[in-house]
């Protein structure tokens, strides 16, 4: 069970209040989503998602949209976060990578629902309010920094590798990252819009899947790299 001790109750507004809105979160942007992953839905009714948005912004936690958390970033609408997690099919024991993990919410629930999570960061404060609040919530989530396009090859190889955020292009160095047979769900970002990926490793080659239009902030170190024209 998850530690509030600095949660809904020290900020203000009653626990029976942030409890409500979690189930009212679920109720009416996740189930409505075509999210059917039980363990999915039991991990966000768990997690108390208030505590991990900056103080001021507790009451846009349970919002249809993403939530800023620092200059660029922002923790992924719930609809969005949830119907990643489901196309990348974690299972229990996966070893996952989460990358660009914030302040550590997905990372928590992953580890709720009981994958092996290391949750990769690249900000400084951001690694910090993670390293808190999945102590406090997820006991286990390794925490990590480094730059987000270069993955953790400490942990490698993964079953599974969640990016929140999105990319300009196919992330080639955390896809080799992944096992045989692993899975890699970001949302590709382009002009006319996003769309969730799912990338699967069978032995050298990565099969790329359209899962559902989505869109995110572009996470740094994942740019397309400029085309130079002679």
């Amino acid at each position: 069970m998850c530690d509030r001790r600095i949660g809904a109750a020290v900020l203000g507004v009653s626990m029976v209040d942030a409890v409500q809105q979690r189930v009212s979160m679920v109720d009416s942007q996740v189930r409505p989503s075509d999210v059917t992953d039980r363990r999915i839905i039991r991990a966000m009714l768990q997690v108390p998602r208030e505590n991990f948005v900056p103080a001021g912004r507790e009451a846009l936690a349970y919002a249809d949209n993403d939530v800023p958390v620092a200059s660029g970033r922002a923790l992924l609408a719930p609809r969005t976060f949830a119907k990643l997690v489901q196309l990348a099919d974690v299972g229990d024991r996966d070893r996952v990578l989460v990358v660009g993990c914030g302040t550590g919410y997905g990372a928590a629930v992953l580890q709720i629902m009981g994958a092996e999570v290391t949750a990769l960061e690249a900000d400084a404060g951001l690694l910090s309010t993670a390293k808190e609040q999945t102590e406090r919530c997820a006991n286990g989530v390794r925490v990590v920094q480094g730059a987000l396009s270069e993955g953790w090859a400490a942990n490698a190889p993964y079953d599974a590798i969640l990016v929140e955020g999105a990319v300009a292009a196919a992330p080639d160095a955390l896809l080799s990252q992944l096992k045989d047979g692993g899975r890699l769900v970001a949302v590709l970002s382009a002009a006319n819009g996003g769309r969730a990926i799912l990338w699967r490793r069978s032995g050298q080659v990565y099969g790329e899947t359209f899962g559902f239009d989505a869109a995110a902030g572009l996470l740094p170190g994942f740019a397309r790299a400029p085309a130079f024209a002679l």
